[in-house]
């Protein structure tokens, strides 16, 4: 992991993010890309503010974070570059991930809400949309070294092999222990999918190298037992493989990605296939 991509709004969840992402790059030797997207103010819109005003809010706006970067750059000892645009959030997260092949996006994670999870946010939506591996970091969370990663997976659904090599990657370059663990309402079936279907042997041959055991628990409550599990094994990164949906089966199918990345209270890796 060189590159890391920290977007940011300056708020207190995208300012912890960039901490948490800088002292991560402290560590691994990995240079920081810091990334904003201006919106011009309604209120300037409407009030149909000169073009030499409008010219002053975006010189304030990059300033504000060719600052931030600096500063980081200077508290952390890394490479920091900031990139300030303007125009569709996503769209331009994508070009930038493009163009400065980037491993990894860190973003905030505002706290969880009903609203929250009816509509979801910026991070939430970028979770959804983009192809690529995403960590939501919540405004509490504080980096301390990433020893102990749980991998909440769907066994029934096939962990894909770049899947298993993406989590292998991570955990050698860290060191860390992977617990694999599934939540299912029928926990005979899975255990027979193991024996027939040679998880075991699957998750063998694509961790081999890693520190890792799996497990899985009966339960309805899927969100509830991943966030038990978090709590017991004292996990410092969660990483889960977003499924995609039809847009009918997504009103009723929430994404659990989505959905445990506004409870999480450790960061969450979002790893799409």
């Amino acid at each position: 992991m060189k590159t890391i991509i920290v977007a940011t709004d300056f708020s207190k969840e995208a300012n912890n993010a960039a901490i948490y992402a800088s002292q991560f790059a402290a560590d691994t030797g990995a240079k920081i890309i810091l990334f904003h997207l201006y919106h011009v103010s309604i209120h300037a819109l409407n009030g149909r503010v000169q073009s030499s005003s409008m010219d002053e809010l975006n010189t304030t706006s990059r300033k504000k974070l060719f600052d931030a970067a600096s500063k980081l750059s200077e508290d952390y000892k890394i490479e920091v570059t900031p990139i300030w645009k303007t125009g569709n959030f996503l769209d331009e997260l994508e070009n930038v991930i493009d163009s400065t092949q980037a491993d990894i996006v860190v973003m905030g994670m505002i706290k969880d809400s009903i609203e929250q999870d009816l509509l979801g946010n910026t991070t939430t939506a970028a979770l959804q949309t983009l192809k690529f591996p995403i960590l939501a970091v919540p405004i509490h969370a504080v980096y301390k070294g990433l020893n102990t990663i749980l991998f909440a997976c769907d066994i029934t659904r096939g962990v894909h092999k770049t899947i298993l090599g993406k989590v292998k990657d991570i955990a050698l370059k860290l060191g860390a222990t992977i617990e694999l663990f599934h939540v299912s309402k029928k926990i005979n079936q899975i255990e027979n999918e193991q024996n027939e279907g040679g998880v075991a042997a699957h998750f063998a041959d694509g961790l081999h190298g890693t520190k890792y055991y799996y497990k899985n628990v009966a339960s309805s409550a899927i969100i509830e037992a991943i966030q038990q599990e978090v709590a017991q094994i004292n996990a410092d990164l969660l990483i889960m493989v977003p499924y995609k949906y039809g847009f009918w089966d997504s009103m009723v199918h929430r994404s659990k990605t989505r959905m445990m990345a506004s409870r999480s209270e450790i960061p969450l890796l979002s790893l799409p296939l």
